[in-house]
């Protein structure tokens, strides 16, 4: 790979600036703050994953990222265009390069039609090509992600959960997307079947060049998958960074209790770290507590964390985070304690 090459990779596929999502309760008195000032890029070729607890945002902002939800608020380029700008049909060819996969298949497909037809179906709406040649780029697709062509003729009930993903992740590729946000796609699959889905992506990305945004509670599948991470808290990011960076070396509380409860497959007696339980509940996300989301829940919050919102800083190289003493020299070494910095 050149330096120009490396470059080019290197350049934003997706640039989020301050975004925020907002939606009106249904007696319309309040305000949910789903989205509440975000920022990131997605780099053109690499695994952005987004990780936190159910409720936290980050399905909204993977809704976000396609466009089936428009911002309250801040921006989303893609390649540096707002496509909100555009016209309206430019806008619908625009989006083409930008799917979403979603964690349930089943609703996905609809049960009448084959599985030839539900993958035919963009094809078709696009209006891309002749018929034969959009059967043929659909049949391409369903051999791409490693199903036999018989398989076309067949309903969804005849397949397995595994193999129905795979004809999602088929449907998603008949339209050369540059850009694919996967939704807690493994969620819904046996355990046994999850790795071989994940190399599929792996392999997909490989060959044809794609870029991902990968949305799971899952930290192994992060850690799969991902070049680097995002932690999700309560609408706002905590932490970003390179995924072996953040796995080894966390900065903020809330990531650091998270790897806590993270299954490790070694015997009591050779875990260094207990797991660290976080007190009360989630805050609600129509009323947010002042200054740091998460101080209601850290260990370490102080009179600061009340007062003021922590500013989202780099500390080290391409590692942020938004925490008053993550840069602090005894923070590390007190993360498991309960006392302070």
């Amino acid at each position: 790979m050149t330096a120009a090459s490396v470059e080019q990779r290197r350049e934003p596929i997706v640039s989020v600036r301050d975004l925020q999502v907002r939606f009106q309760t249904s007696d319309r008195r309040a305000t949910v703050k789903a989205v509440d000032g975000v920022n990131f890029d997605v780099r053109r070729g690499e695994t952005f994953g987004i990780i936190g607890e159910s409720g936290s945002g980050k399905t909204t902002i993977g809704r976000a990222l396609v466009f089936l939800l428009n911002p309250s608020a801040g921006a989303i380029l893609h390649d540096g265009i707002d496509p909100l700008a555009l016209p309206r049909r430019e806008f619908q060819n625009h989006r083409r390069d930008y799917q979403i996969i979603f964690q349930d298949p089943n609703a996905a497909l609809n049960p009448r039609m084959t599985i030839l037809a539900s993958v035919l179906e963009p094809l078709e709406l696009a209006r891309i090509g002749s018929h034969t040649e959009r059967e043929r780029q659909a049949r391409e697709a369903l051999e791409r992600v490693g199903l036999p062509q018989e398989f076309g003729e067949r309903y969804p009930h005849q397949l397995s959960g595994g193999q129905k993903q795979r004809v999602v992740i088929a449907r998603a590729l008949t339209l050369k997307p540059k850009l694919i946000v996967c939704d807690e796609v493994v969620a819904a699959l046996d355990m046994s079947i999850r790795g071989d889905v994940l190399n599929l992506f792996a392999d997909l990305q490989r060959d044809l060049g794609l870029t991902y945004v990968f949305i799971t509670h899952d930290l192994a599948v992060v850690s799969h998958i991902s070049e680097r991470v995002a932690v999700m808290y309560l609408g706002q990011f905590v932490e970003l960074g390179p995924t072996e960076e953040v796995a080894e070396r966390p900065l903020h509380p809330y990531t650091i209790a998270l790897l806590s409860a993270e299954p490790r497959p070694l015997p009591s007696a050779m875990r260094q770290e207990s797991r660290i339980v976080l007190q009360g509940e989630v805050p609600s996300p129509i009323d947010p507590p002042s200054g740091c989301r998460f101080r209601t829940r850290c260990p370490h919050a102080q009179p600061l964390c009340t007062e003021c919102a922590p500013e989202w800083r780099e500390l080290k190289p391409d590692h942020w985070v938004a925490c008053h003493f993550a840069d602090r020299p005894n923070f590390r070494t007190t993360r498991n304690t309960g006392e302070a910095p």
